[in-house]
């Protein structure tokens, strides 16, 4: 099959995230299968404009805002007629590929969460109040005309609520270390917050829910790992009990994850939460936010979800902590999530499934020649 799939980012973008990771994990596998995939993705600086990239090819154009423009122009030039399906990752603004791929290849968009709430954590008041109630509905309403890949129930209910009838979950992919750390948890009561010091992922949050333990738990630890805007001035008020580790390497994490007794995690939403699945792997139980995403990932891996406030946050910790240390929670070894070579499956068998051909009707995979490798 001859597939390209359209994402802002690719894994070598300096904002590459979790969507990219969960990208590049699936398009490997299906090159390694013998499918012909192409990668279209904003331009990053110091990378060429065409390259190879474990087996698929990654072609760059435009910037954040021109990307979508550059892509369909790279289609009416070279793309028409060279593929089978065009998979529109949805990052916030989607392609809207359906729109204008008129070739017989067929559609389907991914997305793995809506940004609604996140838009004031990003602009400024009035591009935000503009991205939330006018910009996002609109884009998502006439994303809707096209069948949808979601990566978890919470993201295929927000897009329910733009108007999207079509929509089919797909698992989140994990990959346990290959050698995962073999450690005692601390002695001294420890928590862990794993992300980037940013508005969206409350580390505020965290912090506060600590201090507000500490008053049961006098020695209680708070291990918070990431780099990120605030990162400074959360230092700056030096918090009793809290260690700001900054970016640290894969080793470090999860070490540090593995040894503490509880993973806090706050974000305003998330498209799963794959920090919640590393942290159940490493034997680590996570107390979230219940907000989309981490309701997910947290259920999934035997978790915990309370209500998205500081307060709740502490009460809960402070009646689970106890018997965490008395008994830690055993290793997930995918967390709730499943491994990559049935997740690249999983979602080449929906495309091939739900996939829309030009003018809305759908047609078995076999009778394009889709189920069987180009």
């Amino acid at each position: 099959m001859r597939i390209l799939v359209l994402n802002w980012r690719d894994l070598r973008h300096p904002a590459a995230g979790g969507a990219e990771v969960y990208t590049e994990q699936v398009l490997r596998r299906w090159a390694a299968a013998g499918h012909q995939v192409t990668l279209f993705a904003a331009a990053v600086a110091g990378r060429p404009a065409t390259e190879i990239v474990d087996g698929y090819r990654v072609v760059r154009a435009g910037s954040r805002f021109t990307v979508y423009r550059e892509a369909r122009r790279w289609w009416q030039r070279w793309g028409r007629g060279r593929f089978d399906v065009v998979v529109d990752e949805t990052n916030t603004v989607p392609f809207l590929a359906h729109e204008w791929v008129d070739d017989g290849a067929r559609t389907i968009a991914l997305v793995h969460q809506t940004c609604e709430d996140i838009w004031p954590h990003h602009v400024p008041p009035l591009a935000a109040q503009l991205g939330r109630h006018l910009l996002e509905p609109q884009w998502l309403r006439r994303l809707g005309g096209a069948p949808i890949l979601a990566v978890s129930d919470s993201t295929r209910d927000a897009l329910a609520r733009f108007g999207a009838r079509d929509v089919t979950v797909v698992p989140e992919g994990y990959e346990p270390p290959a050698a995962r750390p073999v450690v005692d948890k601390e002695e001294r009561p420890t928590v862990v917050f794993c992300g980037r010091m940013v508005s969206y992922k409350r580390p505020g949050d965290v912090v506060r829910a600590v201090q507000l333990s500490r008053r049961e738990f006098p020695d209680l630890r708070l291990w918070m790992i990431g780099g990120g805007p605030l990162l400074a001035r959360l230092r700056e008020r030096n918090p009793a009990g809290v260690e700001f580790l900054g970016r640290v390497d894969e080793r470090v994490k999860h070490d540090r994850m593995a040894r503490a007794h509880v993973h806090l995690a706050s974000s305003v939403r998330e498209g799963w939460g794959l920090v919640v699945t590393e942290a159940a792997a490493l034997g680590t139980p996570t107390i979230a936010y219940d907000v989309p995403g981490l309701r997910d990932s947290t259920r999934a891996a035997g978790g915990v979800v309370v209500p998205p406030h500081p307060e709740a946050l502490a009460r809960w910790l402070c009646e689970l902590l106890p018997g965490w240390l008395r008994q830690p929670g055993s290793a997930l070894p995918y967390g709730g999530a499943r491994p990559w070579d049935e997740v690249a499956d999983t979602v080449l068998t929906a495309i091939q499934r739900h996939a829309r051909v030009p003018g809305g009707v759908r047609e078995p995979a076999a009778d394009q020649g889709l189920a069987t490798a180009a």
